[in-house]
């Protein structure tokens, strides 16, 4: 037994590694699994090398970064959607129902809904009169910057 505490055997990190690999399926976080698979490599690195302890955990310590860093840098899925944020609406299409002066505040009713509502407080760089269309360019916090639609 005390050997089992002193130095591992290849199985042992094997029986670890496959331990961690199904802990992925009760927890699936699709991080356990990376140490998993270090520790099984570390299993294959003591069968054919006979490697000390120490550098055995050296290498199930640098194998499980560098796994789990080449996951979530070349591998894991991007996001596929940009729903709810801030710049998912921007483009959208409105007609101004309030003046505008250059850097003040208006008001706008756009065709699809920006961010959840139609209707708007708006900002411009330019003077924008009634009943003129404008285009949805950022959003301000609690307003919406637009511009003139250039015909």
């Amino acid at each position: 037994m005390e050997t089992l505490f002193t130095t591992p055997l290849w199985w042992h990190w094997m029986a670890f590694g496959l331990i961690l690999v199904a802990a992925e399926i009760v927890v699936p976080s699709f991080v356990i699994i990376w140490f998993g698979l270090a520790a099984i490599v570390v299993a294959v690195l003591e069968w054919v090398f006979s490697i000390h302890f120490a550098t055995q955990l050296f290498w199930w310590i640098v194998l499980s970064v560098l796994f789990l860093y080449i996951w979530l840098k070349k591998y894991k899925p991007k996001k596929k959607t940009t729903k709810g944020e801030s710049h998912e609406d921007m483009g959208t299409e409105g007609i101004v129902t309030e003046a505008v002066e250059p850097f003040g505040r208006g008001r706008a009713r756009f065709e699809a809904p920006v961010l959840g509502s139609s209707e708007w407080v708006v900002t411009a760089d330019e003077k924008i009169e009634v009943g003129e269309k404008v285009i949805c360019t950022e959003a301000m916090g609690n307003m919406l910057k637009v511009k003139r639609r250039r015909r």
